[in-house]
């Protein structure tokens, strides 16, 4: 005898399959379908005889079968014994199935083409910065849609990178590692591997693992492009990453003291007011599956992350600004919460925008989302960023709206149990993006049809 919980959990996993949006009731109905044409056919073919004599046969045992017990009682456990029937067909096929493809068991695979098919229905999203925020602004992102298209600066020359992009001639793949590693479904476990530095070893000291490993594919495909591509087909990624260009780009900033610098990693460092940013080659090629990207976009998303050397280096790419100013979808820019020695220092909400706007020849956005709150959970944290010459961004809205811009505000904060960083929050910035940009829809609902 099959006892009540497990009778329950088989009723619940089967009922699982009839979820709303998992497209297999269809199929179900399309089965009883075509095994009653089937039988149909048959019927036809043979001209009945085999039918009629099966259906005495069967009419003889229901005749039988009624003068034992009732109608009321016999009808009632025919049915139900031939709906059981069924639900166990159904059950031990998907049960095979689901012992070879997913070991873990039926709970998880429902589970899986559930997140599926309502991750493969949401929004087309492009995110475009690099650096570490632009990998946690991902992690929220991928809980809400499975069209997420990432552009990654490649303007990294520090590092690990950089010694990669001197010796093997290759773009940075550090931004892209991290990128890659947010958007996959085991990201725990890859960021681990990916994040790895090899501490010992001649030419390996320093080096991590992802950074070898996008090296390798890219050696092995031809380029980065196609070394990334087919590194997301490895780590089933949600989503897709892609370099903003791959020409070899080389940021260089003026100073507001007349210096020239030259390099990612120098302007940072150099402890001074930028003024102005560009890179060489003066006019670097887009990928062209960038500019697709963001045309066909529905929302696009520029930052959070180093104004001057992981977000602006993307708007140095005319195809890409171009871009943006063609698509219709709803484009946002994330502010940081505290500003950035040797980039931001006393910087304003609306001198971010102003920077980027310099950068890209002109305003492209519509909407800034800044954190509501000022960081003051952890009064130590506040003071360590002191120590560093970094401070909260002041939210100066009258300049805001002179621009033009519809301010976004949210707790989007995320600050760690020692209160040593202050940064966003994955979920909680991902949560407000999508609410923001679910009510645009709704205040303007001739440009869902669009």
């Amino acid at each position: 005898m099959i006892s009540a919980l497990r009778l329950r959990k088989l009723t619940t996993q089967f009922g699982k399959w009839l979820y709303p949006g998992m497209r297999v009731k269809r199929w179900l109905a399309l089965i009883v379908l075509g095994t009653v044409c089937t039988s149909l056919g048959l019927a036809i073919w043979v001209d009945l005889r085999p039918i009629f004599y099966s259906s005495k046969v069967l009419w003889g045992l229901v005749r039988g079968l009624a003068e034992i017990l009732p109608n009321d009682i016999s009808g009632p456990l025919v049915l139900v014994a031939g709906i059981g029937f069924v639900v166990l067909g159904l059950r031990f096929t998907l049960g095979s199935i689901t012992e070879v493809l997913v070991p873990e068991g039926e709970d998880d695979l429902v589970e899986r083409l559930f997140r599926h098919r309502r991750l493969s229905r949401g929004p087309k999203i492009v995110a475009i910065g690099g650096g570490t925020g632009l990998s946690t602004l991902l992690r929220g992102l991928k809980r809400y849609s499975a069209n997420i298209t990432a552009v990654v600066t490649v303007a990294d020359d520090g590092g690990s990178s950089g010694r990669l992009r001197q010796q093997f001639g290759v773009l940075p793949p550090g931004d892209l590692r991290n990128c890659l590693a947010a958007l996959a479904d085991e990201e725990k476990l890859l960021t681990e591997l990916f994040q790895y530095r090899f501490k010992t070893g001649e030419g390996l000291a320093g080096h991590s693992f992802g950074n070898l490993f996008l090296t390798v594919m890219a050696e092995i495909t031809g380029d980065l492009e196609k070394g990334v591509e087919a590194s997301s087909k490895v780590l089933a990624i949600r989503g897709r990453v892609l370099p903003a260009t791959l020409d070899d780009m080389t940021l260089w900033a003026d100073l507001d003291d007349g210096r020239h610098i030259e390099g990612e990693s120098n302007i940072s460092h150099a402890g001074g007011q930028i003024v102005r940013i560009g890179c060489s080659p003066a006019v670097p090629r887009a990928l062209p599956q960038v500019v697709e990207a963001i045309v066909d976009a529905d929302l696009v998303i520029i930052g959070p992350g180093s104004l001057y050397t992981s977000i602006a280096p993307n708007l140095l790419v005319p195809e890409i600004v171009q871009a943006l100013r063609v698509s219709k979808a709803r484009k946002i820019y994330i502010c940081n919460v505290m500003t950035q020695p040797g980039e931001t220092d006393g910087y304003a909400v609306s001198d971010h925008v102003r920077a980027l706007e310099g950068a890209a020849g002109g305003p492209f956005f519509e909407a800034v989302l800044v954190h509501r709150d000022p960081p003051t959970r952890n009064l130590e944290s506040l003071r360590r960023y002191e120590q560093q010459a970094s401070y909260p961004v002041a939210i100066d809205r009258d300049n805001l709206t002179l621009m033009g811009l519809q301010l976004v505000m949210a707790n989007v904060m995320d600050e760690n149990d020692a209160g040593t960083t202050i940064r966003h929050s994955s979920r909680r910035l991902a949560r407000a993006l999508l609410r923001w940009y679910t009510r645009s829809l709704q205040q303007n609902p001739q440009d869902r049809a669009s």
